[in-house]
């Protein structure tokens, strides 16, 4: 009832706007945005003296939580402490109850951050295989980031989440994620999902949402380069990460991980040797293992100091069955057949399989030795050496090889063909690979017929490239099977538009 001698339209009116003014408790303040800046650039100190700052002057302001969040995610991520992830995960029901708890539901933020700090756990539990509860809160995520996008349809932040969930769905292999997911009714659009990403890369910088430009684009980056396999990652990645700041740690590793992975070898070698460095920074033991990679790969020998760098400081469990393969194969290279041996040992003995790089280093490491000259041409060409690595293979005849090393031979030099342009001759290679070797066990055979139909669909060669593809579907028990098949089928979903 209005208040005697108070206007009556006015009692209304502060009705109306009280609520929002005295609930308004998602307040992304100039603190806040520090804070975030900071975690994006991997200064993870100055992060959590900012969040401890802004709770003792805002206790209320309910993006605390999601920037606490957001500190434990990075931080996961760059030391890959298992133990760390067991006891860091009990925080998120705290979290998401502080942002349950507020009052303000007409705030954008409102769900938004509580699909983030789903999508982020589910990210990080899909490391350590806990699939089922990261599909629950991928739906989740999915399901809140819908619910604002209808809400609220000009609040752009949502297009991030939900291309990355498109993103991933869109291209997942088969396995038990997949399978609880389709369970849950959720599937994904690689297409849409790159759509999503791009759009936002591309129009943030002209918007007020400016500030979260990182954060998309590390996304992005990793949707381009590590789930579409994308001939675009390196350019769009260069692009897109150009007018973030030198001071960000971030940039460079995303910037030397893209340039590593689609063969800019040298390139990555120079970003990470000026990386920012200092007690300011997050410690990020996998940018040693990130140069020892790059190093080895143009045959540099002195990868090893950086193979042993990454070992003695990292803290984690992931990386370490692959570096002590690395570092046999430096001393294979080098000819210490003894330290060889020693290698091999500590990469069947130390560490973990929670991932895949460690796994097929575990499964290399109980296989027949490498041929040196293959090994070579197999560095040479992921560091994008591609005439190097067809000079050593042309010193090769293929008379008394086992079956193993004839069906890597057709598969490298195929690769090399294909890469210098020459498709006839890499058709040719490919089908020789998976001629010899469809029934070892190795991935040689599979991704030879999956670079068939990639050739093939370049060249609008429909029903070839459909039958490259249903060929390496079909070829089971191999190394990568679940990568080099879901490849296949994104390109057979292509093919039948």
């Amino acid at each position: 009832m209005p208040v005697k001698g108070f206007p009556g339209y006015l009692f209304v009116f502060l009705v109306l706007i009280l609520p929002l003014k005295g609930f308004s408790n998602f307040d992304f303040n100039t603190n806040c945005q520090k804070a975030y800046k900071s975690i994006f650039e991997l200064r993870l100190n100055a992060a959590r003296q900012l969040i401890a700052s802004e709770k003792e002057v805002h206790p209320e302001n309910s993006i605390v939580p999601l920037l606490e969040n957001y500190v434990d995610y990075f931080y996961l991520i760059t030391t890959e402490n298992k133990a760390d992830f067991d006891k860091f995960k009990e925080r998120k029901s705290e979290r998401l109850d502080r942002i349950e708890d507020d009052k303000d539901r007409n705030s954008p933020y409102y769900l938004y951050a509580q699909a983030e700090v789903n999508l982020q756990w589910a990210l990080l539990r899909g490391k350590y295989g806990e699939y089922f509860t990261a599909a629950r809160e991928i739906k989740r995520a999915n399901s809140l980031l819908n619910d604002n996008s209808k809400k609220f349809p000009g609040f752009h932040l949502n297009l991030k989440g939900l291309g990355l969930i498109n993103a991933f769905l869109g291209n997942l292999p088969d396995g038990l994620l997949k399978s609880t997911l389709s369970t849950f009714g959720i599937k994904g659009n690689l297409q849409t999902g790159i759509a999503m990403l791009d759009k936002l890369a591309e129009s943030l910088p002209k918007s007020t949402f400016e500030p979260f430009y990182e954060e998309v684009v590390f996304y992005y980056a990793y949707v381009l380069i590590d789930i579409a396999h994308s001939p675009s990652a390196y350019s769009k990645t260069m692009k897109f990460t150009a007018r973030i700041e030198d001071t960000s740690l971030l940039k460079s590793y995303l910037q030397a991980y893209v340039c590593a992975k689609s063969g800019h070898n040298d390139e990555a070698i120079s970003i990470l040797s000026q990386r920012p460095s200092g007690g300011t920074y997050q410690a990020f033991p996998y940018l040693d293992l990130l140069m020892g990679t790059a190093k080895l790969n143009k045959l540099d020998y002195s990868a090893g100091t950086y193979f042993n760098r990454f070992l003695a400081l990292n803290k984690g469990v992931n990386y370490i069955k692959d570096a002590n393969l690395h570092l046999a194969w430096v001393a294979l290279l080098k000819g210490d057949t003894g330290a060889y041996s020693a290698f091999l040992a500590k990469v069947k003995n130390s560490g973990y399989t929670y991932i895949e790089k460690d796994k097929q280093a575990l499964n290399e490491a109980a296989a027949p030795g490498p041929m040196i000259e293959l090994l070579k041409a197999r560095l040479l060409f992921d560091g994008g050496y591609f005439a190097k690595a067809s000079e050593v293979l042309s010193t090769l005849k293929t008379d008394n090889m086992v079956a193993k090393n004839k069906t890597e031979f057709y598969y490298r030099r195929g690769r090399v063909n294909d890469e210098l342009g020459k498709d006839e001759d890499a058709l040719s290679d490919y089908q020789e690979a998976i001629n010899n070797g469809k029934n070892l066990k190795y991935y040689f055979a599979a991704n030879a017929a999956l670079q068939m139909g990639k050739i093939y669909e370049k060249n609008k060669n429909v029903s070839k490239a459909k039958a490259s593809y249903n060929t390496a579907i079909a070829m089971k028990d191999h190394e990568y099977e679940s990568s080099i098949e879901s490849q296949a089928k994104a390109g057979l979903k292509r093919l039948n538009k």
